[in-house]
């Protein structure tokens, strides 16, 4: 792993080492410029308004979702699963941001969409007790006396939560990461690694 990752810091020609995070599928943010090399941070979501601090998260199913101002000078790195979602993840992260919604730009990464992702009832539910509008995320399946009944969307969630918020310039990558075998994937496996999604701001002298 720590060769993986020296790897990516060479070919990407990163300005330091990324903040990785002990992802807990939680709601909480740590800041990058405050971050240290040897300090493992458990928390979901990694913000900065410093350059050449890369933020960074790790997926293999969940989404990895990006944000950053029009001018580029905060940005974060979101890991939200479903239960990063349910627990507001994407909203105590826009709380970091001092730039008006409005003016945040939001990149929705690979993530298992929809028809790979089944769930039962209890989660539905979960969700519907949050937001009756997410009901518009969840479809049910063709499957016969199926446990799992409904496909859950998990980019559409992301996306409600970010426009309820008042983010408007959302681009979602559209990318099953669960059908496409360039990605790794939990739920396909048998094993997996992750996908490491960074953003940073570079200082240009």
């Amino acid at each position: 792993m720590l060769r993986n990752r020296q790897l990516l810091i060479e070919a990407a020609t990163l300005p330091a080492e990324p903040v990785w995070l002990n992802q807990q599928h939680g709601n909480r943010v740590v800041r990058a410029d405050r971050a240290t090399p040897t300090t493992h941070y458990e928390a979901d979501a990694c913000f900065t308004d410093q350059p050449n601090q890369v933020c960074a998260v790790l997926t293999a199913d969940c989404l990895p979702v990006l944000i950053c101002d029009i001018d580029g000078n905060e940005l974060a790195a979101i890991h939200a699963g479903w239960r990063g979602l349910a627990a507001g993840i994407i909203a105590e992260t826009l709380a970091s941001f001092t730039q008006s919604s409005h003016r945040l730009l939001a990149w929705i990464g690979p993530a298992i969409s929809a028809p790979h992702y089944a769930v039962d009832a209890t989660m539905r539910d979960r969700f519907l007790s949050l937001d009756q509008d997410y009901e518009k995320s969840f479809t049910p399946t063709t499957k016969k006396g199926a446990r799992h009944q409904w496909l859950m969307d998990l980019a559409a969630i992301a996306s409600l939560q970010l426009k309820k918020a008042g983010v408007e310039r959302i681009t979602p990558s559209g990318v099953c990461c669960y059908a496409d075998p360039r990605f790794y994937s939990h739920r396909r496996g048998p094993g997996t690694g992750r996908m490491a999604t960074l953003i940073w701001r570079t200082c240009v002298t």
